[in-house]
């Protein structure tokens, strides 16, 4: 269908005989363009054989030299070595070994570093223990240049000096251990003998002080299983190479459960060519790395992955359970708990259910099979957090019975639960400091913040598990 509309673009339009109009239809520029005076004369231009491409090329060539010409660089100037050092070769990159141990991933890794700078982390495969890095370890190269780092000891957001940082700190402390207020240490999983010796040292000289170590992923069920089974707070250590059947009920091994690591472990147990496959049987709720890569994959509501833990342990182990199960997963747990005492020492079972009997099932039923996999003589020490102790800390703080909180490589204001409870609590506090590299939820809501190295520009040592120990260095 045809449209009769017409469409004016300027009231000179409705004028039919307006000169105007006329004009605009002839030409499109309402005055002629003055081409002599930016282009020389008319006629030369218009009899030159120079194309249209040509002139574009000459153009750009000049407007590019013109910018160049312009824009003068600075000058840098390269100061050769009075005695270069035998082991640095400008070019080429030398490598180091050190450890990582910020609170959450532990690993022992090969620092890349170009003239003294380190560029590139990656996996030290010669280490006795966690030598196998992840991409947040690969990463943390990065940290080091943040332009965002704290540079140094600030007071209610204003910076002062070390001198005055230490002197107010020390006073208030001082005081605070007269008038027997207690003095609270709230600092990550260090796993490290030389710290573990200067907080027994500060803790000798204030009495009134007390250490509570916070994990933001917490195995605090898991740590108090072990503690009450074995007498000391770790992990079990698992080798997956050396079982040929596992069983997961809600651990993630493949990914962070109990901080991670064990991945190559378990790729050295499923070579098919060596003739090495383990049967992997994973039982989950919620799509995990491991479940991905299970061989079996049963799903379960999270509410009943205590009760089939609970079913497991009386297959395999013995004894009656009051517990039931619908009859076709009862029927799938009993075929598992077949596969296990058919493996023997070469099965091995682990839970990610954060509840201390859970736990305490999956030791015991680790140790009447007698898995190889299974190692307790060399727990992991990679955390060492108590959610009972920090949720005492809290109540202390929110009745005033503490007078200072000093804080070291944690953030409860952004990863407890009660956030807001705690950065409320910490205003009844007499002293408030955090060490820490980046002025973060929880050291701008305190007094005092310090600066931290980072770990590629620290000494340190680090005993991720027991009996291993690691050097930092930068």
């Amino acid at each position: 269908m045809s449209s009769n509309k017409k469409y004016w673009k300027s009231v000179e339009e409705l004028n039919e005989n307006s000169s105007i109009v006329e004009t605009l239809r002839q030409n499109e520029f309402v005055e002629e363009i003055p081409v002599e005076d930016f282009l020389g004369d008319k006629e030369t231009l218009e009899s030159s054989s120079t194309t249209r491409r040509d002139f574009l090329k000459y153009i750009g060539f000049s407007t590019a030299a013109a910018s160049l010409a312009a824009c003068e660089g600075p000058v840098i100037k390269s100061i050769p070595y009075v005695v270069q050092p035998k082991e640095i070769i400008p070019g080429v990159a030398n490598y180091y070994a050190t450890t990582i141990a910020n609170g959450f991933d532990f690993a022992n890794v090969l620092v890349k570093t170009r003239e003294g700078r380190p560029i590139g982390i990656k996996s030290n495969k010669l280490a006795k223990s966690h030598g196998f890095g992840n991409a947040r370890v690969n990463a943390s190269v990065l940290g080091l240049y943040d332009s965002l780092r704290v540079k140094g000891p600030k007071k209610d957001g204003k910076n002062i000096s070390w001198d005055d940082f230490d002197s107010e700190v020390v006073a208030k402390l001082n005081e605070l251990a007269a008038s027997g207020k207690q003095i609270a240490l709230l600092t990550q999983t260090f796993a490290s003998p030389s710290t573990a010796r200067l907080i027994a040292e500060f803790k000798a000289k204030y009495t009134t002080a007390n250490h509570v170590v916070y994990d933001a992923i917490s195995e605090s069920a898991a740590l108090d299983a072990f503690q009450a089974k074995y007498g000391i707070r770790g992990l079990a250590n698992y080798d997956f190479a050396k079982a040929s059947t596992i069983v997961s009920v809600g651990a993630d091994i493949l990914g962070d459960w109990q901080g991670g690591g064990f991945d190559a472990g378990y790729a050295q147990g499923r070579i098919p060519h060596e003739g090495k496959m383990s049967r992997h049987i994973q039982i989950e709720s919620n799509m995990s790395l491991a479940g991905a890569n299970a061989d079996k994959r049963v799903t379960v509501k999270p509410s009943m992955q205590k009760a089939v833990l609970a079913k497991l342990y009386s297959y395999v182990v013995g004894g009656s359970v009051s517990v039931s199960l619908p009859e076709q997963l009862d029927a799938t747990v009993q075929a598992i708990a077949s596969e296990l005492k058919k493996a023997g020492s070469n099965g091995v079972i682990v839970t990610g259910i954060q509840d201390v009997n859970a736990q305490t099932v999956v030791l015991a039923i680790n140790e009447f099979l007698g898995s190889k996999a299974f190692n307790v003589s060399s727990p992991i020490l990679t955390r060492q957090g108590s959610d009972k102790a920090v949720t005492a800390l809290v109540n202390d703080l929110k009745a005033g019975k503490v007078g200072a909180v000093i804080m070291a490589g944690v953030n409860p204001a952004y990863t407890l639960p009660n956030a807001s409870e705690f950065t409320e609590a910490l205003k009844n506090t007499e002293l408030s400091v955090a060490f820490s590299m980046k002025e973060d939820e929880t050291a701008s809501a305190t007094q005092y913040i310090a600066a931290t190295p980072h770990y590629l520009e620290s000494w340190g040592d680090v005993e991720i598990v027991k009996g291993h120990y690691s050097l930092t260095q930068p």
